[in-house]
């Protein structure tokens, strides 16, 4: 009897071996069917190549714009200054490259530049002397400083001209200075006014008239005060406010030194009219050799000037008094 139970106990080991081997393949093969079989699986093993057909181009109206950083200037085309005054508050614009202040010019270019309506403050006349440059100073008579900017700008080798008022044609609706000269007044009351005039600025070299565009067409009238200017050693500048002004023509009859204004700068206070206005007097001192221009104390324009005539004479324009240019 104790033979068949030791075979017995050594037969039962043998089926558990066999029965642990059944259930660790069964696992094995549950884990292999589980990364044969599972979808989320096969991704991360195969790589698959993209179906280009399927892919939507992206279209420039899609794509962000990049900001563009501060500071940086697109650049515009922008036509040259016309002829016509601007409005008032044009549209900010840049002047062209060729119109700028700094284009060369020639050694002969030689411009003038009065100042018309000085004599109502000294700090105009102080910043337009700090430009550094030969101006001449027109100085109304009878403004509240006067006699004060005359005696500034003598100190200061600055020429003095005085700036005399004259009907214009819409007067008397148009306002003119009390001391103006009106074409009703006969020889002796302009004899007297105009006298009056030279002795009370005695550094003042030459004159033109302040409005005029009625007194000036009057060819007696100018005349006679011409005669005056004659006796006194003084040149006239036609400041051209009619058309029709026999300013020029008289004054070569008297036989007197003389010229005429070739552009108004500043009948629009604006820096970019300003620069368009210098410009063209740049271009015809070039083309002819000199040429004159007016302008007035305005912030715009002592401003602009401050800026543009500097950099304009290092290229080469040659800023005169208006006594050089009369013949």
């Amino acid at each position: 009897m104790a033979g068949p139970n030791r075979n017995k106990s050594r037969n039962q080991p043998s089926g558990s071996r066999v029965a642990a081997l059944v259930i660790v393949v069964l696992i094995a093969g549950v884990i292999a069917g589980y990364f044969l079989f599972s979808p989320s699986k096969k991704t991360d093993v195969i790589t698959q190549k993209p179906d280009l057909s399927r892919v939507t181009p992206v279209t420039p109206a899609t794509t962000t714009p990049i900001q563009k950083s501060v500071g940086i200037a697109e650049p515009t085309a922008v036509p040259p200054p016309a002829e016509k005054e601007e409005k008032a508050s044009p549209p900010k614009t840049s002047t062209p490259e060729t119109d700028k202040p700094g284009v060369a010019v020639g050694a002969s270019a030689r411009l003038a530049i009065i100042i018309d309506d000085m004599g109502n403050s000294m700090s105009e006349a102080r910043s337009l002397a700090a430009i550094k440059v030969p101006l001449t100073f027109s100085i109304i008579p009878g403004l509240r400083v006067d006699k004060e900017v005359a005696a500034y700008a003598g100190a200061r080798e600055i020429e003095t001209m005085i700036h005399i008022p004259m009907q214009s044609k819409g007067w008397p609706s148009r306002r003119l200075e009390a001391n103006g000269l009106l074409v009703s007044m006969d020889a002796d009351d302009l004899q007297k006014r105009v006298s009056g005039f030279v002795q009370q600025f005695p550094g003042a070299v030459g004159i033109n008239n302040h409005m005029g565009s009625e007194f000036t067409e009057q060819e007696e009238k100018m005349t006679q005060v011409l005669q005056i200017l004659k006796k006194n050693n003084l040149f006239f500048i036609d400041s051209v406010t009619s058309p029709e002004s026999v300013g020029l023509r008289v004054a070569q009859r008297v036989g007197i030194r003389s010229a005429r204004r070739n552009v108004f700068l500043d009948n629009e206070q604006e820096r970019g009219y300003i620069l368009g206005q210098l410009n063209q007097a740049v271009r015809l001192a070039r083309k002819n050799g000199a040429a004159i221009a007016i302008c007035h104390p305005h912030p715009a324009t002592i401003a602009t000037l401050a800026a543009a005539l500097p950099e304009l004479a290092a290229q080469g324009v040659r800023f005169v008094p208006a006594s050089q240019l009369v013949k």
